[in-house]
Parts: structure tokens; C-alpha cells; sequence
């Protein structure tokens, strides 16, 4: 423990009561979405939508959307979040970096907070540092938005994806991707006359970085 944690305590320690609490009402909630149909459950999307035009915050259906979506993934992956994972969903949506161990379940983490912030239909990146753990996440976590009404993409790098292959995917509510090539298509976009050409079609809302000591540090240079 480093001498800073030691005087101030850190994020979590200071915040686990806060956390808890929160994971326990979502918890709280299993046996209601459980007990919803597969109409009902995916209905839940435009009833979070309506809250949100009507003034609600991110923060105010948080706790209903994670304990929708735990619900939607036991049906559809057949896997539900554990407490651990509810904990850093809720950390990372107070914009803190989450640290997790090999096996903790990242991948599932990262299906809360994209779907809640892509309800609005902003849109949400998830950056990872290599085109396999794209892909392979794309794949396994589209299952669970397509469920709940939201559309999800994966953009590869050129020459292996084009640029209007690109540009649809980067459409997608949840767009999935590694740094470079969004950071490479973002320069590219710089180069464009027109705004038509360009492959974002949106300003930039909400992103979730996979390996974020790899990608901000080891490959800050890229």
C-alpha cells in the first residue's frame, strides 16, 4: 500500500459502504426482472429512454438497468454478474479505474456500463488493445444488447474492413474496437473534405478502455 493510501485510503475502501449498498439493491431486484417475460424485459429499454427524455439521470436508472441487464445476460449468455462485478460496474460509472484480477469477469463488467450509457443512443467505444479481444467480445456480448434492443458493432482495421465497412459499424450503439484503430480512423477523419466522408458519424459520448495501463501507458507513444 502506497503512502498516499495509507493517509487518504483508497477509492474503494472509502466508497465500500456506498458500493454495497447499491450492489444489494440490485441484487434486491432478481426476482422481479426474473419474473418478466422476454417481451417485458426488452421492453425495458424504452421505459428507460422515457425516463431519461423526461429528465432522469444515468444515475437515477442505474440501478434497474445493471439488475436488468444481470437478468438479460443469465438468459441469453446463460452467466450472471456476481457482486464483485456489480461493485466495479458501479465504480466505473463514477469514472474511477477499476483494477480486476484474471478471472473476475472484466467481459461481463463492461456489458453494464455499455448498455447504460448507450440507452440514450449516444453511442458508447469499448477499447481493447488487440483485434481478438475485440472481436471475440463483439460476438459473445451483441447477444445481450441485441436482446434489450440495442445494435452492436466491431470495427477492424484496414485493409482487412474497408472504410464503409467502418463507417456502418461505428453506427452501432456499442462499438467495439482496439486503440489504434479508432485512433487511426479518427486521424484519417481529419484528412476528409466532407463531413459525409467521415467514418464517426457522432460526436464522440462515452468510451470504456480494456487494458487501460497498456493502452494510456505502455502504448501512449502509438
Amino acid at each position: 500500500m502506497s503512502m498516499s493510501d495509507k493517509i487518504f485510503g483508497t477509492y474503494t475502501t472509502n466508497n465500500r459502504d456506498k458500493i454495497r449498498t447499491k450492489v444489494n439493491l440490485i441484487l434486491s431486484l432478481e426476482s422481479k426482472y426474473k419474473n418478466m417475460t422476454d417481451e417485458e424485459l426488452k421492453k425495458m429499454t424504452n421505459v428507460f429512454r422515457d425516463k431519461l427524455s423526461k429528465g432522469s439521470s444515468l444515475e437515477d436508472i442505474m440501478i434497474d438497468a445493471f439488475a436488468v441487464v444481470r437478468e438479460a445476460t443469465s438468459r441469453t449468455l446463460n452467466m450472471a454478474h456476481y457482486p464483485v462485478q456489480l461493485e466495479a460496474a458501479i465504480a466505473m460509472q463514477e469514472k474511477v479505474v477499476t483494477e480486476m484480477k484474471t478471472g473476475e469477469g472484466k467481459t461481463l463488467v463492461q456489458i453494464l456500463n455499455s448498455y447504460l450509457n448507450a440507452i440514450d443512443g449516444k453511442g458508447v467505444h469499448v477499447i481493447t488493445s488487440n483485434d481478438y479481444l475485440a472481436k471475440r467480445d463483439a460476438i459473445q456480448n451483441s447477444q445481450v444488447f441485441n436482446f434489450l434492443g440495442l445494435s452492436c458493432g466491431y470495427v477492424e482495421g484496414q485493409p482487412k474492413m474497408n472504410r464503409n465497412q467502418r463507417k456502418e459499424q461505428y453506427k452501432k450503439d456499442i462499438v467495439y474496437s482496439t486503440a489504434s484503430t479508432i485512433g487511426f480512423d479518427y486521424l484519417d477523419d481529419n484528412r476528409v473534405k466532407k463531413k459525409s466522408e467521415k467514418v464517426f458519424n457522432r460526436e464522440f459520448n462515452y468510451a470504456i478502455i480494456d487494458e487501460v495501463d497498456s493502452i494510456l501507458l505502455d502504448d501512449a507513444r502509438v
